[in-house]
């Protein structure tokens, strides 16, 4: 949990404008090695100064390492840190390196929870539907436990 709030904080740091994060979540594992833990979620809303996403991506790549996530050998295995880029506005992109919108996303507990918190009246591109909607909407036996309260009102930061 602390290295969760700790990377939310770097991400704050990043934000150009209004910054939003969720509150943490405990969620079951979804399509991980045979008893896997328990995982740690949060999504944090807010707009870069990023020249790119791919840009944007090296940079949460970069907190990655710095929080010292290693290269699990097996696919899903728990990490250290995890993350992904859901959005970059309404950019729509396949690339080796990158999608967007996040090929899974809207499948998983773990993210749109988390993301109906922080940015609800988002439009999750080629749907036409907002976050909160998509959320509401989803079936899945992933079991989700708040473990913390959202942290309030959007701060605003300079730019």
């Amino acid at each position: 949990m602390d290295i969760v709030s700790r990377v939310l904080e770097d991400l704050r740091e990043m934000s150009v404008g209004e910054f939003r994060a969720s509150s943490l979540w405990r969620t079951s594992p979804v399509d991980c090695p045979p008893g896997s833990a328990d995982f740690v979620n949060a999504v944090a809303a807010f707009h870069a100064d990023a020249r790119s996403p791919e840009w944007l991506l090296s940079r949460l790549k970069a907190f990655e390492g710095r929080y010292g996530r290693s290269m699990a050998p097996i696919r899903n295995a728990p990490r250290e840190l995890d993350l992904a880029l859901l959005l970059f506005g309404d950019v729509v992109r396949r690339t080796q390196r990158l999608t967007l919108p996040h090929p899974r996303a809207l499948a998983r507990g773990f993210v749109m929870t988390p993301a109906a918190e922080a940015a609800p009246e988002w439009t999750w591109p080629g749907t036409g539907r907002t976050i909160a909607d998509l959320a509401r909407g989803l079936m899945t036996d992933e079991t989700l436990t708040r473990l913390t309260e959202p942290p309030g009102v959007a701060v605003e930061r300079a730019g």
